[in-house]
Parts: C-alpha cells; sequence; structure tokens
C-alpha cells in the first residue's frame, strides 16, 4: 500500500475508499456491468450523501456501505426494471439511518450556501423566509418524491438529469416533483395552486381598481 493509500483517511482516522475504486476491491473480481454501473453513479451518489452529510470523508464512507450492499445483489438487481430505482433507494435509505444515528439534520438544511438553494422551494409556495417546518414536512414524503424535490430544488439538477440518475422518464420525474410539492403544500397547510391564482388575479384586480379610481380624480 502507498503513502497516498494511508492518507485516505476521515478526522477519526478510519480508512477511505478512493473515489475512482469500487468496493471490494480486486476490480479484477469485480462483474463487468457493476464497474460500469459504479462509474457512472459514484459522482451522484457522493454528491447526494455529502449534500445530507456535510461531509466528504462521511460521505464516503456511506458510498462504500451503499455499494457494496449493491454489489451483494447485484444479480438479483439485474433481473429488475428498476435498477437506478432500487439503488436511490438504498443510497437515500443509508443516508438517512446515518443522520438519525447522528440525531441531526441534514446539512443543507444548516448550510448557507446550500440552504439559499431552497429559496426556489419557498417562493414557488409561498413559504416564510425561514425553512421552520420544511424539512420536516419533506421527511414525510414518499421516497421517490423527497429525491427528486431534493434532486431538483436544493441540487438544481435539471429534471433530464434525474431522470437519468434515476431510471426514469422525464415526464415521470415532473410527476413526482408535482406530488412532492402538492403534498408539501397540504403538511405545511398552504394553500393549493387555484387558490393561489384565485387571490394573485383579486390582488391584481384590486391593484388596478385603485389605479383606475386615482385616475378618474
Amino acid at each position: 500500500m502507498s503513502n497516498d493509500d494511508h492518507a485516505l483517511t476521515d478526522a477519526f482516522g478510519v480508512p477511505l475508499q478512493r473515489r475512482s475504486d469500487p468496493p471490494a476491491a480486486p476490480r479484477s473480481k469485480l462483474p463487468i456491468d457493476f464497474e460500469g454501473f459504479f462509474l457512472a453513479q459514484q459522482e451522484f451518489f457522493h454528491a447526494f450523501a455529502e449534500l445530507h452529510l456535510g461531509h466528504r470523508s462521511a460521505a464516503e464512507l456511506v458510498v462504500h456501505d451503499v455499494f457494496l450492499e449493491i454489489l451483494a445483489t447485484w444479480d438479483e438487481l439485474l433481473s429488475e426494471a428498476d435498477l437506478e430505482q432500487r439503488a436511490m433507494a438504498v443510497l437515500s435509505r443509508h443516508v438517512r439511518e446515518r443522520l438519525e444515528t447522528e440525531k441531526r439534520p441534514p446539512a443543507f438544511v444548516i448550510n448557507a450556501p446550500i440552504s439559499r438553494n431552497l429559496a426556489a422551494v419557498r417562493a414557488e409556495m409561498e413559504l416564510a423566509p425561514s425553512n421552520a417546518g420544511l424539512y420536516e414536512a419533506m421527511l414525510e414524503l414518499p421516497t421517490r418524491q423527497y429525491n427528486v424535490i431534493v434532486l431538483r430544488y436544493v441540487l438544481n439538477y435539471p429534471v433530464t438529469r434525474i431522470a437519468r440518475f434515476m431510471g426514469l422518464d422525464p415526464r415521470t420525474v415532473d410527476y413526482h416533483i408535482r406530488k412532492g410539492r402538492e403534498r408539501l403544500r397540504v403538511l405545511l397547510n398552504l394553500p393549493v395552486e387555484q387558490d393561489r391564482r384565485k387571490k394573485a388575479a383579486r390582488a391584481k384586480n384590486a391593484k388596478e381598481k385603485r389605479g383606475n379610481d386615482e385616475d378618474a380624480r
């Protein structure tokens, strides 16, 4: 093992895998299709885990365990049509379990630069400037809706990229985003889209009426 390999440890001295190395070392013994899946997904998996955990070292450890679990059931996963979706579910579960063990919210809730990305969600749903209640409501979403909301509004991934990572049709991603937003509105006791449009129309009409009244004076 080289000196560089020894340097790959986290703050607790736990050895980390290199980002470019699949889990369970020697590469020659890994299924070729698994290696291809690993290389295609590892960047995204690390970004998702680091977004929630806040540290690259913690993300590396979690993603390593995720790929070990995927590898252990690889033949079974290959026989199913929703490989990416199943893998995403494994990733989400590991990340949530890590946060629950550490009894803390995801890093994007308290990390200012990332938290600012939630402005898109707040603006579209007429939320208060605070994130209060938003994350708790997000946790109530089904896994797929939670993931697409995070990927779309927190990581700012376009729908086509989300679709590619999750193995879904872009129209399906749009559907889950829409359903996730609707569910958040219910959980946060926000007005539905139709009510918001009526409210905006009333405000516009009132403004125009005030303008006409002033012109008539």
